[in-house]
C-alpha cells in the first residue's frame, strides 16, 4: 500500500483531538483498517517529514442513523492516534507556528 492510500483523513476539528495536539504532541488520523502500526508510523514520516514516536489503534464501530423511515448502520473505520517526537508538528491549516 501507498502512504497516500494508508491516511484517510486528519481528524482535527474535534475537541479530543485539538487537546491531544496542543498538550502532548498527538495527531489523531482515520486510516484504512488493513493498515497496521508500523505501516501508519512509515506512512506518516514520508508523507509529514516528521519522527514518530508511538502510533495507537483503536477501531471505531459504526453507529445507527436513521435514512427516512428505515434505519442503517454506518461502516466501522479504524482511528489511529500518533505521537510526535519532541520539536515536530504537523499544521494543517495556515495557522502559527508557537
Amino acid at each position: 500500500m501507498q502512504p497516500e492510500e494508508i491516511i484517510r483523513r486528519p481528524i482535527i476539528l474535534t475537541e479530543k483531538a485539538t487537546r491531544l495536539r496542543e498538550k502532548q504532541n498527538q495527531v489523531v488520523f482515520e486510516v484504512r483498517r488493513e493498515a497496521n502500526k508500523i505501516q501508519i508510523k512509515g506512512a506518516i514520516e514520508a508523507l509529514f517529514k516528521v519522527g514518530v514516536v508511538d502510533v495507537n489503534t483503536l477501531l471505531m464501530r459504526g453507529k445507527e442513523r436513521r435514512m427516512g423511515r428505515g434505519h442503517a448502520r454506518l461502516r466501522n473505520w479504524k482511528k489511529a492516534i500518533v505521537t510526535l517526537e519532541q520539536g515536530d508538528a504537523i499544521q494543517f491549516f495556515d495557522e502559527k507556528a508557537e
